[in-house]
């Protein structure tokens, strides 16, 4: 059986290399109906998947696995093409794709499976137990930006806890999400756990509305409210994970060099279209000029282009353009200076880098997502100022600070209000499998990856089966001397004075 859907549809839409221009491929775009039919298949797919058991559901995950690592090469050309990344960046994505779903794979078990409560002195005639069931369908929208890596952080998580999906993928990417299910589709015949939906926002729209039994979005901010808007409809829950405002944190005794390679990585990569990556940069006052000078050196070499010896490639996504823009120009009308490119660095499809300084702390560049191969860098007197300023925003998705002191970095670490923070590197926590990913305020909420994504995807079931017969509490019959015992043992228990 197919693990894509049906292409008979009176619509359809072009996805495109941004770089080019040239078409990548066609792909019909599914209304209402179309989707429905998808989430009924997957509601009988999941019965049979979740009825395999653990270590049944585990080989043919990790067949999967394989399929993706011999198909490594065909993966990145395609995420290459959608989104004009470079070659290496998406090889990069479909590795860290992969130890993901060998993670998840290997370990639901462990996680979920059931596993024996203490049910404490009061009900010590109950033998507890504690497992996690499938939801049924998990509905995944996932980005353009990482369209392999990110939704893998839903789809293979949830398919690890017993549950069939129905995936749609960016307009932006259709290719990639319908090459990973027909990847699936031939590891997995039987029926179809994975199943793609092609389409625009009201593809997405028809998902959230169906009777999925959890959504999994990636996106804006705006984009989430919608769709808890009409998640709400059916009390449908959700995870979600937004956009960021990430800061770096750098710090007296830091390695400067390293702190400024790490920041511009960060910060450019996927020419900047990184959820969690580098979009402020605090610097304590005694290594600030060090750090600018390091930074914009480095800035230098880089190039935007589609050729393979490019640092990184196009705005995936040309409305970008426009923010990319809007945040260079009123920075610079602020008051703001450009020590490496400009307002002249937008040139549709790209953008070379921008580097940015005494930015106030109000404008757009530094308040709003930008998106881009763009960054701004601040003076402080101190980390504890840096965190105050990196904490003052709606975001809350990931951060780093680097510093000498183990002690300064881990209590700044844990003072960011964020998901995740990493010490003296940058992004390190998406490349963890057992760390939980997400982040708070208008960056989202909920957690994929890890133990945390796992359950995610599954609800708590609990089961007290009683042993023997000891005080009869919750029975008409009760008697006093029951009652007498309860209250006693809870006084022994619970009535002591601390200090």
């Amino acid at each position: 059986m197919t693990a894509t859907m049906d292409t008979e549809t009176a619509e359809s839409f072009q996805s495109l290399n941004p770089a080019t221009g040239e078409v990548v491929g066609e792909h019909p775009v599914h209304g209402e109906e179309a989707v429905n039919a998808a989430i009924a298949r997957a509601r009988d797919a999941a019965a049979w998947w979740g009825g395999l058991g653990w270590k049944e559901r585990r080989i043919r995950l990790l067949n999967i696995k394989g399929a993706l690592t011999r198909s490594l090469n065909r993966i990145a050309q395609l995420i290459h093409e959608e989104t004009g990344k470079t070659i290496e960046d998406a090889q990069l994505e479909v590795v860290m794709a992969i130890t993901h779903l060998d993670w998840a794979a290997r370990k639901a078990e462990k996680v979920l499976g059931p596993r024996g409560v203490f049910p404490g002195l009061l009900a010590i005639n109950q033998k507890c137990v504690l497992e996690y069931q499938p939801l049924g369908v998990v509905g995944v929208i996932g980005p353009w930006n990482y369209p392999l890596f990110t939704p893998v952080g839903s789809i293979g998580y949830a398919l690890a806890a017993g549950n069939a999906v129905v995936f749609k993928p960016s307009e932006f990417t259709p290719g990639v999400g319908l090459l990973l299910a027909d990847l699936v589709g031939q590891v997995v015949p039987e029926q179809p756990i994975l199943q793609v939906v092609t389409g625009l926002g009201e593809t997405g729209a028809a998902l959230t509305r169906g009777a999925v039994d959890k959504i999994a979005f990636t996106g804006s901010s705006r984009t989430a409210r919608k769709v808890m808007a009409a998640c709400a409809e059916r009390l449908t829950p959700i995870v979600a994970e937004c956009g960021g405002k990430d800061a770096f944190i750098v710090d007296a005794d830091a390695d400067v060099e390293g702190a400024a390679e790490a920041a511009l990585w960060g910060a450019m990569s996927n020419a900047g279209q990184t959820c969690v990556g580098v979009e402020r940069v605090y610097v304590v006052d005694s290594v600030y000029d060090s750090f600018v000078g390091k930074l914009t050196e480095q800035a230098g070499a880089l190039r935007a282009g589609e050729d393979r010896t490019a640092s990184y490639g196009p705005i995936t996504m040309p409305g970008q353009l426009d923010v990319i823009k809007r945040h260079i120009d009123d920075a610079v009308a602020r008051g703001g200076r450009a020590v490496v490119g400009g307002p002249e660095s937008v040139k549709e499809p790209y953008v070379e880098p921008v580097i940015l300084l005494d930015v106030p702390d109000d404008s757009a560049a530094v308040c709003e997502e930008t998106f881009g191969p763009t960054i701004t860098v601040h003076r402080v007197k101190s980390v504890d100022e840096a965190v105050d300023r990196a904490n003052a925003t709606a975001y809350g998705l990931a951060g780093a600070v680097f510093s000498g002191s183990k002690a300064t970095a881990l209590s700044a670490a844990r003072r960011l209000r964020s998901g995740m923070t990493s010490i003296n590197a940058v992004i390190a926590f998406a490349a963890v499998p057992a760390l939980p990913f997400g982040g708070v305020g208008d960056s989202g909420f909920g957690r994929i990856h890890g133990a945390d994504g796992l359950r995610e995807f599954a609800r708590a079931k609990a089961i007290t089966r009683q042993r023997f017969s000891t005080m009869n509490l919750t029975s008409f019959q009760r008697t006093d001397k029951d009652m007498a015992k309860a209250l006693s043992l809870v006084n022994m228990l619970h009535g002591k004075r601390y200090k």
